[in-house]
């Protein structure tokens, strides 16, 4: 695997990971991590498939090795995506999304659909009315005592660096399936997927919301790659029912892994590989 740090037109400077081989006929794999805010995290999954093909990642502006200040918007996302293509000289690349990482797939799609061979979404983009459904799981997972605590937690204005942990946690064990490592799975991330970039996560919902994919269901649909595939997890908070019916209105096929939740690469190791090796064997060439 290769680091580096790539400068964008305005002088940030985003940092960059690619493995696997330059010589694969298939053409390149770049993920897209979710959030808004998060650093990338998708280095386990990368390894899964970079025997397969040429694979990029990178912290999105803003995240992680990324730091810069500044309006978030989707645009400037797509923006950055498109001047990372050109500095790692692929005219066209597979889009592989994770959670928030799908929408900004589908809006790079949208905005430059001559740059995108093929796509693969991981748990999402998740649209339509699906959010209450989401919320009512994310509680029923939480004691009384787990949800106080939270709310207690997110009225803090300046958390300590133990409390944002503790926040973090109690925010994001419930995206598990598997109840006994849950919150294992949610302290570790809690411990590294630090600073979150609230301001940017704020930004980008907001714009998102303001430009709704579901306004575009048929635009998604005209541009979508021919093997484009959505996989996700049957015991994710967010309804898996929700991906297999939009899945089809934007052409893509739908993989629902058993036993798994938002990040299936965890709790389905061995399922969620071989529906990703063959997700990006099906892309075209």
């Amino acid at each position: 695997m290769t680091a580096a740090t790539i400068e964008m037109e305005d002088g940030t400077r985003l940092r960059t990971w690619t493995s696997g081989s330059a010589a694969s006929r298939r053409p390149p794999v770049v993920m897209l991590h979710g959030g808004p805010g998060l650093p990338d995290y998708l280095g386990p999954v990368a390894h899964l498939v970079d025997d397969l093909c040429l694979v990029h990642r990178y912290d999105q502006r803003g995240t992680g090795g990324s730091p810069w200040h500044g309006e978030h918007s989707i645009e400037g996302s797509v923006r950055d995506l498109v001047a990372l293509l050109d500095a790692w000289g692929h005219e066209r690349v597979v889009l592989m999304g994770h959670s928030f990482g799908t929408d900004l797939a589908s809006y790079v799609l949208l905005a430059h659909p001559e740059r995108v061979a093929g796509m693969v979404h991981l748990a999402g983009p998740f649209l339509g009315s699906w959010r209450e459904a989401d919320q009512a799981t994310q509680r029923a997972r939480r004691t009384d005592d787990q949800q106080r605590r939270l709310d207690e937690l997110g009225d803090i204005e300046a958390r300590t660096d133990a409390e944002e942990i503790e926040f973090l946690t109690l925010s994001w064990f419930t995206d598990h399936a598997d109840r006994a490592r849950a919150w294992g799975w949610a302290a570790a991330a809690a411990a590294t997927l630090r600073p979150v970039n609230y301001v940017m996560n704020a930004a980008l919902n907001a714009d998102r919301k303001a430009r709704p994919l579901e306004s575009r269901v048929g635009e998604l649909r005209a541009a979508m790659p021919r093997g484009a595939t959505s996989i996700g997890g049957a015991g994710d908070s967010r309804p898996a029912d929700a991906l297999r019916s939009f899945g089809p209105r934007i052409g893509c096929e739908v993989v629902i892994v058993a036993d798994a939740g938002h990040h299936p690469w965890l709790e389905a190791p061995h399922e969620f590989r071989a529906a990703l090796r063959a997700a990006v064997e099906r892309q075209a060439r």
